[in-house]
C-alpha cells in the first residue's frame, strides 16, 4: 500500500479526488490510508465485509448463448441462502454539491536529491463538471470535446502546454466520467517553483481561446471519425467483449441508472453528429467549455512541490507511533500480539485444503480441446514481397502490419529508436505541418501506430529484430492506409529540433514515471539485458540504459542538432526497403483481395537497394547483481538466469509450473505473507531466461530467499490430481487467451517471425495437457541454477540496499537512477 503513495502523480491524484468530493465517499481513500489502517480493528473490517459484500448489494451480469431459465435457476439456488440486507441503502454514493468558490491545496512528494528539484514542481487544475449525472449526449459531446482538446498530440491544449517548455509531461486524465459525477482534470509535471503561476494562465488561456474560436473543421472530422471507429470497431484487446461491456453497464447501473443505457451509444452520436452538421461545432463545444470549466467555481488546483526529507520524515514518522503503541503494551499483550502474528503467519503459509478447492467448479481435462486454435494464413507474395493474409470476419475493418528488419543498424544508433518511431508520427512533411498529418491520420483511418519488436528465437543465436508500421481503415479506405503509411516512413522530414527536443523532455518524464510505478518492469529489462541479446536491445530502448541516454541526450540536441538529425535520417535509410520487408493483412476474404492492389502500389514506392549488410550483435551487461536506488517507500525486487545455458530443454509443462508457482508458493509467500502487492514468475521460452518479480515489495532479502526456496517448495511438493488439473487448465487458458480477430492475425505474424510451427505449438500443447508431478519435482533441478547462478536486480529504496549490503557483504553494485 506504501507504494501507491510515494509515487508523485498517484499523490496527486489522491489529493485532488479527495479535495472535490469533500462530503461524500469519493472523499475517503478507497484502498485505505496506511496512516489510518492500523487503528481499523479485526472486528470492525469483519462487519463491514459481511454486511457490504453481500448478494443485496450486488449487481449480477450475464453475457453468452446459455439457456437463461438455467441461469435464473441456478441463481436462485444460490440467493435463496441469504437473508435481504439493508446495505444497498446505506452504500448510496450521494451527490456533491459544487462549490462556490475555488479551492487550491499544496502537497508534498518524496523526491531524490538528485539533479536540480526546483523543476520537479507539478500543477493540476481539477473541475467537479456537475452536481448531477449528464445525459448520454451531453456525455457524448464531453467526450468529443476531451478528444479535441488532449486526445492526440496536435490536440491544441495538449500541443499548447508541452510546447511552452514549462513542463515536461501532462498530467491529469481530461475528462473522467467513471464516478456519479464527471470530472475534467490537466496540468504539467517537471514544472519550475517560478513558473507554476504560468501555468495555470497558460491552461485558462488556453481554455478561454478555444471556447472563443473553437476548433477547425479537419480536427473535428479526425476527433468524430476517431471515435465512431472507435464505438463501432468495439475493440476491447485481451479483454472479453462481456466484461467490457458489463463495465460499462455499472458506470450507470451501480447509481440505480439504466444499465442498458451507456451501450446505446448510436442514438445520440447520429444526433451529436446532425447538431454538428446544423449549427456548426464552435456552436457546440465552445457553450460546454464555457460552462462546465471556465464559469464553473468548483475547482481545486493542486500543486506539488518535490521534498527529499519527507520519505525519511514519514519513516521516522511511523517507527515514532510504533515505539509509543508498543511502550504502552503490558508483557502479556506483547505476548499476546507475537502468539497472534504467528498464528496468522502460519495460516497465511498453509494452502487451502483439498476438499476445499474441490468445491470450487472447473473444467475437466476432457473439456479442453486438443488441438490449438488455429489462424488461417496465406503465404503469397506481392511484387517480391512476401504476404501473410488471414481470411477472418472484421466486420469490414482492414488491419495491417508493415514490417522491416532492423538487423543492419549500427549498434549505437538502437537508443534512438523510440524518438525515432514518436518522430515519424509527430513531426511534418515538406506540405503537411505535423498538425495536418495527424488530422489526416485521424480523418482516413482508425490510427497507425510505428514501435519496434525485439525477440530472442528459440534455438537461434541471432535476436528477431524489426521495425513494425501498424494501422487500420475501414476496407473502403485500404489506399488512404497505405498512402498513409508511405507518407509517415518516407515524406516525414526529421528536422524539427524544438519537437524532438520535447519529445526528449516527455520520454526522460515517462522513464522517471515507470521507475516509481513499474519497478518490476524496469528490473526484468535490466536482467534480461545481462542475459541475453535481444533483453539487451530492448533495455537500450526502454530501461535504465535509455534514461541515461536521454540524461545525456537533452543536453547534446542543442549542441548537435545536425548530428542528431543526420542519426535518425540513417535510422531510416538502414531498414527502409523492399528487401526484408514483410506484410500481413487480416481481413475477410474480399477485401484482402480488394487490398492487393494498394499493397503492391505501396511496395512499389519503397527502395530497392538492399540495406547494408547484417550488423553483429552480442551485447550484454555486466552479470553482476545490480540495485537501482530511487526515492521509494517499497521495493520490486528480481532474480533471473538463462535455463537453456544449464542445459534444459524446453517442455510445455514449464508452463504449467511457472504458473503455479506464481499462483501458489509467491502468492502466499511474498503477497499474502510478505505483504507486497505482488509476486511471480515468468519464463520466456525464446531466450530460456526464467525470472523471478515482486511488485511494490516491503522486502528485498526476505523476497529473494522465498525465491531460493522455489526449488525445496517443488521438491516437497504434493499434489492431488484435482489440484494438477486446474493448474493445468489455467495454464490452457492463458494459451487459448480470449483474441479478436485483429490479435489473430497480430499472433500468427509473431509467430512466422519467430519461427513456431504448427506442428511445434501442437506439441507443446500435448506436453501441457500431460504435465506431472513428476515434471515438477524434476524442474527444481532447473532452478537450482537461479538459486546458486542467477543475477539479481532490485529498484529499491536506498536504505534498504544500504541494509542488504551490510547484511550480505556488498550484495548488490549500486546504481542511483532518481
Amino acid at each position: 500500500m506504501k507504494g501507491v503513495y510515494s509515487q508523485p502523480d498517484n499523490i496527486l491524484g489522491r489529493a485532488a479526488q479527495q479535495a472535490l468530493f469533500p462530503d461524500n465517499a469519493y472523499g475517503v481513500d478507497s484502498g485505505g490510508d496506511p496512516k489510518v489502517i492500523p487503528k481499523l480493528t479485526f472486528e470492525e473490517f469483519k462487519e463491514f465485509h459481511r454486511k457490504y459484500y453481500h448478494p443485496s448489494n450486488a449487481r449480477i451480469w450475464f453475457y453468452g448463448d446459455d439457456d437463461p431459465n438455467e441461469r435464473l435457476r441456478i441463481l436462485s439456488e444460490y440467493l435463496n441462502m441469504f437473508e435481504a440486507s439493508s446495505a444497498p441503502n446505506e452504500s448510496i454514493v450521494e451527490k456533491q454539491k459544487l462549490f462556490s468558490e475555488p479551492v487550491r491545496i499544496i502537497e508534498k512528494y518524496p523526491a531524490g536529491d538528485a539533479g536540480d528539484i526546483k523543476k520537479k514542481n507539478m500543477v493540476c487544475l481539477n473541475w467537479l463538471l456537475s452536481d448531477k449525472p449528464l445525459d448520454l449526449e451531453t456525455e457524448l459531446a464531453l467526450g468529443f470535446l476531451d478528444h479535441l482538446m488532449l486526445g492526440t498530440p496536435a490536440s491544441p491544449l495538449r500541443k499548447i502546454l508541452l510546447e511552452s517548455g514549462l513542463g515536461d509531461a501532462i498530467v491529469g486524465g481530461g475528462i473522467e466520467d467513471e464516478l456519479l459525477q464527471p470530472q475534467f482534470s490537466i496540468g504539467l509535471k517537471n514544472v519550475s517553483e517560478d513558473d507554476i503561476q504560468k501555468v495555470e494562465e497558460l491552461i485558462m488561456d488556453t481554455l478561454k481561446k478555444l471556447a472563443d474560436e473553437g476548433f477547425d473543421s479537419d480536427a473535428v472530422e479526425a476527433s468524430m471519425n476517431t471515435i465512431e471507429f472507435s464505438l463501432r470497431e468495439n475493440n476491447t484487446g485481451s479483454f472479453p467483449r462481456g466484461l467490457s461491456l458489463m463495465l460499462r453497464s455499472m458506470g450507470k447501473w451501480i447509481y440505480d441508472m439504466n444499465p442498458f443505457e451507456p451501450l446505446k451509444y448510436e442514438k445520440p452520436l447520429m444526433a451529436l453528429k446532425a447538431r454538428l452538421a446544423e449549427e456548426g461545432p464552435k456552436a457546440v463545444f465552445s457553450p460546454l467549455i464555457e460552462k462546465y470549466i471556465l464559469n464553473n467555481p468548483h475547482c481545486v488546483t493542486v500543486e506539488m512541490q518535490p521534498d527529499p526529507e519527507k520519505a525519511s520524515r514519514d519513516e521516522a514518522a511511523e517507527k515514532e507511533i510504533l515505539a509509543k503503541v508498543k511502550s504502552s503494551m503490558a508483557k502479556e499483550d506483547l505476548a499476546e500480539l507475537a502468539r497472534a502474528t504467528e498464528e496468522l503467519r502460519l495460516k497465511q503459509e498453509t494452502p487451502d485444503p483439498p476438499e476445499a478447492l474441490r468445491s470450487v467448479p472447473s473444467l475437466s481435462l476432457r473439456d479442453i480441446p486438443k488441438e490449438p486454435i488455429r489462424v488461417p494464413t496465406e503465404v503469397g507474395d506481392i511484387n517480391g514481397v512476401k504476404v501473410l493474409q488471414h481470411d477472418l470476419f472484421t466486420n469490414d475493418v482492414l488491419y495491417t502490419e508493415v514490417v522491416f528488419d532492423m538487423s543492419s543498424l549500427k549498434q549505437e544508433l538502437l537508443p534512438l529508436i523510440p524518438l525515432f518511431c514518436q518522430s515519424l508520427k509527430e513531426m511534418g512533411t515538406k506540405d503537411l505541418s505535423f498538425v495536418q498529418l495527424d488530422q489526416l491520420i485521424g480523418r482516413k483511418t482508425g490510427g497507425i501506430s510505428v514501435y519496434p519488436f525485439t525477440s530472442s528465437i528459440h534455438g537461434k543465436e541471432d535476436p528477431c529484430c524489426c521495425m513494425v508500421v501498424r494501422g487500420k481503415a475501414m476496407a473502403g479506405q485500404a489506399e488512404d492506409l497505405f498512402n498513409l503509411f508511405n507518407c509517415v516512413l518516407q515524406e516525414v522530414q526529421l528536422t524539427d529540433q524544438q519537437r524532438f527536443k520535447q519529445f526528449v523532455s516527455q520520454s526522460k518524464a515517462r522513464m522517471e514515471n515507470r521507475l516509481r510505478g513499474s519497478g518490476h518492469g524496469i528490473a526484468a529489462a535490466r536482467m534480461d539485458a545481462k542475459l541475453n541479446t535481444a533483453g539487451w536491445i530492448s533495455e537500450q530502448m526502454g530501461g535504465v540504459s535509455y534514461l541515461e541516454f536521454l540524461q545525456a541526450l537533452e543536453e547534446k540536441v542543442d549542441q548537435d542538432w545536425a548530428g542528431i538529425s543526420s542519426s535518425l535520417e540513417e535510422i531510416r535509410r538502414s531498414f527502409l526497403s523492399r528487401e526484408g520487408c514483410l506484410i500481413n493483412i487480416t481481413a475477410d476474404g474480399k477485401n484482402l483481395k480488394n487490398s492487393e492492389r494498394f499493397v503492391g502500389k505501396f511496395l512499389d514506392m519503397l527502395p530497392t537497394n538492399s540495406p547494408v549488410e547484417r550488423v553483429k550483435w552480442k551485447a550484454h551487461l555486466p552479470s553482476a547483481n545490480e540495485a537501482i536506488v530511487i526515492p521509494t517507500q517499497v521495493n520490486y525486487v528480481g532474480k533471473a538466469a538463462n535455463i537453456f545455458e544449464t542445459g534444459y530443454k524446453l517442455n510445455g509443462s514449464a508452463y504449467v509450473i511457472s504458473k503455479h508457482i506464481s499462483n501458489v508458493w509467491l502468492w502466499d509467500r511474498v503477497r499474502v505473507s510478505g505483504g507486497a502487492y505482488g509476486g511471480f514468475c515468468d519464463f520466456d521460452s525464446h531466450s530460456g531466461v526464467f525470472s523471478f518479480l515482486s511488485y511494490r515489495d516491503p522486502n528485498l532479502l526476505k523476497t529473494l530467499d522465498i525465491y531460493d526456496g522455489t526449488v525445496d517448495f517443488l521438491r516437497e511438493l504434493e499434489m492431488d490430481d484435482d489440484t494438477l488439473t486446474k493448474a493445468i487448465i489455467g495454464t490452457i487458458g492463458d494459451v487459448d487467451a480470449y483474441q479478436l480477430p485483429d490479435a489473430k492475425g497480430y499472433s500468427s505474424l509473431l509467430r512466422h517471425l519467430l519461427g513456431i510451427t504448427e506442428e511445434e505449438r501442437q506439441r507443446r500443447r500435448e506436453e501441457i495437457l500431460s504435465t506431472s508431478l513428476k515434471d515438477f519435482k524434476e524442474f527444481a533441478d532447473v532452478l537450482e541454477a537461479i538459486k546458486d547462478r542467477g543475477v539479481a536486480v532490485a529498484v529499491a529504496s536506498p536504505d534498504d540496499v544500504d541494509a542488504a549490503n551490510k547484511e550480505r557483504a556488498n550484495l548488490f553494485e549500486v546504481k542511483k537512477a532518481l
